[in-house]
């Protein structure tokens, strides 16, 4: 048996990766533009539309506006999850369609319901890229660089995007009024968005759903030539013939395990995410556009850069354990001191992005950047797994849109970190005890080499 993707593997890095990279991890740019900026401006709409703390609908319509694009991201996964099935090609680039369409749409907003169900349509093209761009990503990458490609390509353009928002904010905010301060910020995704599509509609298939999928051999060797400038002749069956639940039984529980951490993590995360300028800075007495400002750039964004440094040489497993770990000290801490009046503004900062700096370096360029649901999972079913673990990430942060600011209101600001603390603990715990070391051949990671036996590769 010879691996047939040994030189794609073992291809540098070159002109080829990077473009894919790019290419791909402009949709998660615009993710995170779209899913941080709706909490700088949470307060500004629900003030807009005359909802106040006072009103008896605040809970529950702060919760859906912060939630609903999710609610949307967790549909969108899985119907997208189902038709990558078909082909990765054939469906990239109408997910940041939807991006740039439903963030227009924001902007002529006439009630806050219109609001809602069009942060909802945004969300289908937000899953819809959570599953396509890392499975894509990796399956276009080498093996030396998949980490950090996946890492830069999906973990730290989030960041960037996210970073972006609040910039947008700054500049804009002394300049307009605040109604149509809002509007401006949500509906500024549809430029990042919009200018990519070309992009993706002429990114070719990727060899791996070529060769395993499809089953055409003679395309796939010219892929490796195009890509690796390596002539190559295959004897034997290269389509995987395998059933979703061959794969389903044998590993099942590194799948499940998966989507738990990613719905642990998006509770955590969107906690930040979509209340941190909010309810957290104002707690701390720091303005909202500051807070996002500061989080992103002195703390996600360097994260991001020691992942993509370190991702794989260290590999996904320590620095996914140690992220958590370090998420739930620093959560822990942030609310010990808060219960007893012992958080001065500049402490509290710190604290928040130093876990935030452990969320990014760890966690959110790992399992939020979906590298487990690609890695663990064989090219015949990667779509189907990919799309549940999302759908569980996205289910996590839909969670959270409803239970942190119930917590957060009825117990008190540090009994939800407290919540928050013991969730990035357990998470830490099962990637220890179940989730294997991924970095390395993707084919190895994912148990797909044992079925591929019977090939045989000529050079």
């Amino acid at each position: 048996m010879s691996d047939i993707y040994k030189d794609l593997d073992e291809k540098r890095f070159g002109w080829f990766h990077l473009k894919s990279m790019i290419t791909t991890g402009m949709g998660v740019f615009t993710d995170g533009y779209d899913l941080s900026s709706i909490g700088l401006v949470l307060l500004l709409v629900l003030s807009f539309y005359g909802i106040g703390k006072s009103s008896p609908d605040y809970t529950i319509v702060t919760s859906l506006l912060a939630g609903s694009a999710l609610i949307g991201a967790a549909v969108g996964a899985i119907v997208f999850g189902e038709l990558a099935r078909r082909g990765r090609k054939r469906f990239y680039g109408i997910d940041v369609a939807i991006l740039g369409i439903g963030a227009l749409l924001q902007a002529l907003s006439p009630n806050i319901t219109f609001l809602i169900v069009i942060r909802f349509i945004l969300g289908l093209g937000v899953g819809a890229d959570y599953v396509l761009s890392p499975m894509i990503m990796a399956e276009h990458s080498n093996s030396r660089d998949r980490g950090k490609t996946i890492a830069f390509g999906f973990g730290l353009m989030w960041g960037f995007g996210a970073t972006l928002a609040a910039v947008v904010y700054l500049l804009i905010a002394p300049l307009v009024s605040p109604n149509l301060l809002w509007r401006i910020v949500l509906s500024a995704g549809a430029i990042p968005a919009l200018a990519v599509v070309y992009l993706r509609r002429r990114m070719p298939e990727t060899p791996r759903f070529i060769a395993r999928i499809v089953g055409d051999k003679d395309k796939f060797i010219n892929e490796v030539k195009y890509i690796a400038n390596r002539e190559i002749k295959i004897n034997g069956e290269i389509k995987d013939n395998n059933t979703f639940m061959h794969y389903f039984k044998r590993y099942a529980g590194f799948y499940i395990t998966a989507m738990i951490l990613w719905f642990l993590y998006d509770q955590i995360a969107y906690s930040s995410i979509l209340f941190g300028p909010s309810l957290i800075a104002s707690g701390l007495g720091i303005p909202s556009d500051i807070f996002q400002f500061v989080m992103e750039l002195a703390f996600t964004i360097p994260g991001g850069i020691v992942a993509v440094s370190l991702i794989d040489r260290v590999g996904r497993k320590p620095l996914q354990v140690s992220g958590f770990i370090l998420m739930g000290v620093f959560l822990l801490s942030f609310g010990i001191l808060k219960d007893f009046s012992l958080l001065p503004a500049f402490l509290g900062l710190m604290l928040y992005g130093m876990q935030n700096f452990a969320n990014q370096y760890g966690p959110g360029s790992i399992s939020a950047s979906g590298m487990l649901g690609v890695e663990l999972a064989p090219t015949k079913i990667r779509s189907q797994i990919q799309s549940y673990t999302v759908a569980a990430g996205r289910t996590g942060a839909s969670l959270s849109s409803f239970v942190f600011p119930y917590m957060f209101i009825a117990f008190g600001e540090s009994f939800a970190f407290y919540y928050l603390t013991a969730l990035a603990i357990i998470a830490g715990i099962l990637t220890w005890v179940i989730i294997p070391e991924t970095k390395g051949s993707l084919e190895k990671t994912s148990g797909e080499l044992n079925e591929m036996r019977n090939i045989e590769v000529i050079e």
